[in-house]
């Protein structure tokens, strides 16, 4: 525990810019999700479990900057372990919906999608594995790359695109930061592009379903009462709010559910289209904050897994922040990625809650006393 000289230099370094901006767009998402299922039944209770969920979260964010970073370091084979178990379970015994099985049942709670919490346990296995060698030479490049390969594998089996091109761009953060030589993330990144392009041109890694809608983001018009329909209706939902919006409960394409899964990875268009451009740009200005904040964690951090775990939420959350704004305004494909913080679902947004706490705990550290370290 932090006691007297100790709790006041960990409060005078605390990341309140990082902590109150999560905080703020909860509060904005729960606003968002009551209004997306006011006309929707069977989702009623949805905004109460996600207030619970913030509820929960804040103190569980809290409750983690006052662990030192560092025993992550050591908690990681057995974080890895479990995260492990718990992916190849989902394959056996997952609870199934919307033609995929990501979920495990929890009865009355609820589900628990354990590929939200892997992109932050990746990112601390990561970190480590990147922190026991030197990387001099590009052979022993294979050593993440296998760590991530795994888990990656038993996650676009469920299938879910979403999350492994999040843990990709968590690879690629930590990676361009953690390679000495700049020439081998060269040729990691053509090695993606390759990947990328075999999976696109043939049916090997991508399901149909994910192909179609890869090519009707290159052609919304191509089936807009098929695969683009969702893109469709989400453009219209962000135009229709012009720059003051409709007002709370008054979006059409809102209130009459024209716009698929509204309260999950479309809830930016519910803020479009009720809020406007000037609620667009809040929200878009607290994340920029809230990055702001992760960029301050790692510049703050005094050792090498504090730099790279950092980089790793930091990509993870600017990763999911840009694909789905952008997927909702027509300029990224839709690759189901929730909002951070703002869709609806007790494993994203706790996950998201543990991962800033960690970068909170990472910046109260750039002077050593702080948590009594030396």
């Amino acid at each position: 525990m932090i006691f007297g000289n100790d709790a006041r230099r960990y409060v005078r370094n605390f990341n309140w810019m990082l902590a109150i901006s999560c905080v703020l767009i909860s509060l904005i998402g729960i606003v968002c999700i009551q209004s997306a299922d006011l006309h929707s039944p069977d989702a009623s209770g949805e905004v109460r479990k996600q207030i619970l969920y913030v509820i929960l979260g804040v103190p569980l964010m809290i409750g983690v900057s006052f662990i030192d970073y560092r025993n992550f370091q050591r908690w990681a084979p057995a974080l890895y372990g479990v995260n492990l178990v718990l992916l190849l379970f989902i394959l056996r015994g997952g609870h199934s919906a919307l033609g995929a099985q990501r979920w495990i049942s929890l009865g009355p709670l609820g589900t628990f999608q354990p590929s939200e919490p892997a992109k932050l346990v990746l990112a601390i296995a990561l970190a480590w594995v990147l922190c026991r060698s030197t990387y001099d030479r590009i052979q022993d490049l294979w050593k993440p790359l296998v760590a991530v390969a795994i888990p990656a594998l038993l996650i676009v089996k469920q299938p879910d695109l979403g999350t492994s091109l999040v843990i990709l761009a968590i690879l690629s953060a930590q990676l361009f930061f953690g390679l000495p030589k700049l020439g081998d993330f060269a040729i990691y990144a053509m090695g993606v592009l390759t990947a990328g392009a075999v999976a696109v041109g043939t049916n090997v890694i991508l399901k149909p379903f994910q192909k179609a809608r890869l090519f009707v983001f290159l052609n919304p018009n191509a089936d807009p009462q098929g695969a683009g329909y969702n893109l469709n209706q989400s453009k219209i939902a962000v135009g229709n709010g012009g720059w003051f919006g409709r007002g709370l409960h008054h979006g059409t394409q809102t209130q009459l559910n024209f716009v698929p899964e509204h309260s999950r990875d479309f809830i930016f268009t519910v803020l479009a289209e009720e809020f406007g451009f000037l609620g667009a740009f809040v929200l878009v200005a607290l994340y920029a904050l809230m990055l702001l904040g992760g960029v301050q964690a790692m510049l703050a951090a005094r050792d090498r897994f504090g730099f790279l775990l950092a980089s790793g939420i930091v990509a993870m959350l600017f990763f999911h922040v840009l694909v789905n704004i952008g997927m909702t305004v027509g300029i990224m494909p839709i690759t189901g990625i929730p909002l951070p913080f703002m869709s609806y679902g007790g494993s994203a947004i706790l996950t998201n809650f543990i991962a800033v706490g960690v970068l909170l705990n990472i910046y109260s550290q750039k002077d050593r006393d702080v948590l009594g370290n030396a």
